[in-house]
């Protein structure tokens, strides 16, 4: 006996941003049997996620039967339809959403033009992130537009796990070597206002200290703490010249050094000249 017919919508009471992520609209339907939508286009992105039941989805080159734990896309000005089963109609959660950054996050997802249902093999996530979007925007807080904004995120990453694409390329000759230093390298830009330890980001990337060492010194020319000491004066440096409203101290700090006066002996190792003197032929003050 199919369940009696449910529909519930919220939408974005906030302006979209062209730039950002924007979810729009968000709801939850128990379709009754053979319910029909399209064939139709619409202006923005439209996923469904299925919780129970069965329907056919109709896109492009995509004809297929879906069931509970699929999810499918629908592009912008594409034409397409979908209908529940007679016997069995499905009942889904939807968000709609648009803006720039869109069409590449669904790409990381394994979602795109050529590959419009992902099946997310009993993963619940999908459709508790369809629920907390519903629910933000239902009870319109100040921060509903975030709130959505980020359950989408969660949700993209969600469909990007269970993607066929997502799983870890079996590496050519020295690519996990090149891809290790390459994580060493954003580990350490993105940290050096911190203080960073060699163990620290050992533990964090999965290696052992040692070896992390010596792989980053064979393909670098340097140890990562050597890297990270002239990424700091470098970084300094450019304060420096960008901020001369900030004091050499406050520099030091900003660059992810605790001391200024051991900021100023590196500083001077590296480039001849102490911070003061830099600023002064620099700024000529």
């Amino acid at each position: 006996m199919p369940r009696a017919h449910t529909y519930r919508v919220a939408s974005n009471p906030s302006a979209m941003e062209p730039r950002s992520l924007n979810v729009l609209f968000a709801g939850e339907s128990q379709t009754r049997p053979q319910h029909q939508v399209g064939p139709k286009i619409v202006d923005y992105y439209l996923l469904h996620h299925v919780l129970s039941g069965r329907g056919r989805f109709r896109a492009g080159d995509t004809d297929a039967e879906l069931r509970a734990g699929h999810t499918f896309l629908i592009h912008p000005r594409q034409l397409f339809s979908y209908e529940s089963d007679r016997e069995a109609p499905w009942r889904y959660r939807w968000v709609a959403f648009a803006g720039e950054p869109a069409a590449a996050l669904l790409a990381e997802a394994g979602l795109g033009p050529d590959r419009a249902v992902a099946d997310t093999r009993g993963d619940r996530s999908p459709g508790e992130c369809c629920r907390a979007i519903y629910e933000a925007l239902r009870e319109r807080r100040r921060s509903a537009s975030l709130e959505a904004a980020g359950q989408l995120h969660l949700l993209l990453a969600a469909l990007q796990e269970a993607s066929p694409e997502s799983g870890p390329a079996l590496p050519r000759p020295n690519s996990h070597e090149e891809e290790l230093v390459r994580q060493v390298i954003v580990y350490l830009s993105t940290q050096y206002a911190e203080p960073v330890t060699i163990e620290a980001m050992a533990e964090t990337l999965g290696y052992n200290r040692a070896y992390l060492s010596r792989l980053f010194k064979r393909h670098a020319g340097v140890t990562p703490m050597g890297f990270l000491a002239r990424l700091r004066i470098d970084h300094g440096r450019r304060l420096l010249r960008e901020r001369p409203e900030l004091t050499v101290e406050q520099i030091a700090s900003s660059a992810g050094f605790r001391d200024a006066l051991y900021f100023s002996k590196q500083f001077r190792r590296a480039y001849g000249e102490t911070p003061t003197d830099y600023r002064t032929s620099v700024l000529g003050t």
